[in-house]
């Protein structure tokens, strides 16, 4: 064998691999799929964005209005909503919590507090920021027909069969803010209670 036909390749004998790996074809099925899949994500990332700003920009006419009306209870039930009051014109003035005071049967008294982003560490305040959204707006008179719940649901947190609860109290906690007072004590919140009832036999099953 001289130097030439050493450097001869060797033909792959039928069904031997050539150590190339062929790519595999993409069947019109599988690009169909891919550029419906791209698609659904592109309309995805649209939609919350005008939903967003629709409901986010701080202007008011016809046509803007329509598309809240529409998209609002999905922005309220997946928390995305927000209001630009939050910082300009009118930012709000008052720091708020809501507590809840818990009657037994035998007169035991418990106080439920319910979840507050400052005391709270970073992955918390992540996963219970609507908390806060819901307990800013859970005091006004337009929400009444949710305090009755809400009392239900502190009150199974203390349900007994020896001393089930027997009264909920819930109760707003306001202080002013005052901008540029830093350094200065925190004043005193008021306490405003907004819903007292005695619970019924059988609610809280």
């Amino acid at each position: 064998m001289n130097a030439t036909e050493g450097r001869r390749r060797k033909r792959p004998t039928p069904g031997q691999p050539t150590g190339r790996k062929a790519r595999p074809r993409t069947t019109s099925r599988e690009e169909k799929g891919e550029a419906i899949r791209r698609g659904a994500i592109n309309v995805f990332i649209l939609f919350h964005l005008i939903a967003i700003t629709c409901v986010a920009v701080p202007t008011d006419f016809s046509a803007l209005n329509n598309v809240r009306e529409l998209v609002e209870p999905y922005m309220l039930w997946t928390g995305l909503f927000q209001r630009w009051d939050m910082f300009a014109p009118d930012p709000p003035t008052v720091n708020s919590y809501v507590k809840a005071v818990v009657i037994s049967r035998d007169r035991h008294i418990q106080v439920w507090s319910f979840p507050r982003m400052e005391e709270l560490g970073f992955g918390e305040r992540y996963r219970k920021e609507r908390y806060r959204k819901f307990l800013e707006v859970l005091p006004q008179q337009q929400n009444a027909p949710l305090w009755p719940d809400v009392a239900r649901h502190v009150a199974r947190q203390f349900n007994s069969q020896t001393d089930p609860p027997d009264k909920v109290v819930l109760i707003e906690f306001q202080s002013d803010i005052h901008p540029g007072a830093e350094g200065s004590p925190d004043p005193t919140p008021r306490p405003s209670v907004f819903y007292e009832d005695y619970l019924q036999p059988g609610e809280l099953r």
